[in-house]
């Protein structure tokens, strides 16, 4: 069978590159295409095109690069089209894969979505596009199932957390962490994970990093992007005299620490499956923030929070992330207090949770080998 994929983040790239993995122990000789990046093209995919030329974030740099997302959009359909593949899998990464998926139902090619857009946040009417253009949809968060059910009588199939393999693999086969020339290994470790993303981290790191002169007896580490030179982090840190960082260590990085800051997004599920106490950060452009916060419908950021329904994790958002809220909260999860514990309590029912769907790689590949074979 022939199969195209299209991942636009680097967590598209992971969850892409274990997909394919399963596909292939189910069919030995798939022919696989994507969109995504190195963890997808050693897993045996041919590599298109990469995720960096793809990730734009927040709604000014999304007008500002229009013009490459629409020639990145004709590209997509050309080569679709020259490629026939059997199926079109897309993985997230809704702004521009929702629209393959309508243009590729015009063309009577099968779609199918893993990973759910989060359309329980904003932008619900999206829902009905969806159900006439993707022929099988594959959620990983528990309450997504009961959303599309109760809500929109679209049975929708839940394959549990793809994160919780990935943790797993990496807790039973960790990697030494190779400290920067700046580390001392003889403090505990408080791990900064800012984002992966220039103009993000610009905008969070330097707070996080104000932080670290509150506590002179840790370690800080910050988890380096891929594909952002040394440099620029060089700069960033210079003047912090108990800070280093790491390069694509970031899991080996959390096994190690004793609590961690993090960025709003995938690293936030992460950072809790490893059972490291954090708070959670986001802060953007104004103009961009107070756009979100009309639009978006949801009483949480992180998806530790959104999957409990309750705060688990302190979010600190825009005005609120500063350094000295960062501190206070900081002091609550170092060992020894209370609060961290009952967040240790909490992350191990949250694991529980995710692990109810199964392994959701092996589950994904059987459902869409199924799919196509009916």
């Amino acid at each position: 069978m022939n199969y195209y994929i299209i991942a636009g983040e680097a967590s598209g790239d992971l969850h892409g590159s274990n997909l394919i993995k399963e596909l292939h122990k189910k069919d030995t000789i798939a022919n696989i295409r994507c969109w995504g990046g190195e963890k997808m093209q050693a897993a045996g995919a041919t590599l298109v095109k990469h995720y960096r030329d793809l990730a734009f974030m927040g709604f000014l740099e999304v007008i500002k690069n229009i013009r490459t997302i629409l020639n990145n959009l004709s590209f997509c359909k050309e080569d679709i089209l020259a490629h026939r593949p059997d199926v079109l899998i897309l993985i997230d990464y809704p702004g521009f894969n929702l629209r393959i998926a309508k243009w590729a139902k015009e063309q009577n090619i099968k779609v199918v979505y893993y990973i759910s857009p989060q359309v329980w946040a904003w932008k619900e009417n999206r829902v009905k596009m969806m159900m006439q253009c993707i022929d099988k949809m594959l959620v990983i968060l528990p309450f997504e199932k009961e959303y599309y059910q109760t809500k929109w009588n679209w049975d929708v199939e839940y394959v549990g957390h793809p994160l919780i393999e990935e943790v797993e693999r990496s807790v039973k086969e960790p990697d030494a962490l190779q400290p920067g020339k700046t580390t001392d290994t003889s403090k505990q470790i408080i791990a900064l994970l800012p984002g992966s993303r220039k103009q993000e981290i610009l905008k969070k790191l330097p707070v996080m990093l104000e932080v670290s002169r509150q506590f002179p007896q840790y370690q800080f580490i910050v988890a380096k992007a891929p594909g952002l030179d040394a440099s620029f982090y060089d700069a960033l840190l210079s003047q912090f005299n108990n800070v280093s960082y790491v390069n694509n260590q970031t899991y080996a990085l959390l096994q190690q620490s004793t609590a961690a800051l993090v960025t709003s997004g995938t690293a936030t599920l992460e950072t809790a499956l490893f059972q490291i106490p954090e708070v959670v950060c986001y802060k953007g452009s104004e103009v961009s923030y107070q756009i979100a916060k009309r639009l978006v419908n949801i009483k949480y950021i992180s998806l530790v929070n959104l999957i409990m329904d309750r705060e688990v994790v302190k979010e600190l958002i825009q005005h609120e992330m500063n350094a000295a809220n960062l501190t206070a909260e900081l002091k609550q999860l170092l060992p020894g207090s209370a609060k961290r514990e009952q967040v240790l309590s909490d992350y191990r029912q949250l694991k529980e949770k995710l692990q109810a769907g199964g392994h959701a790689s092996a589950k994904a590949a059987q459902l869409v080998f199924d799919f196509l074979h009916n």
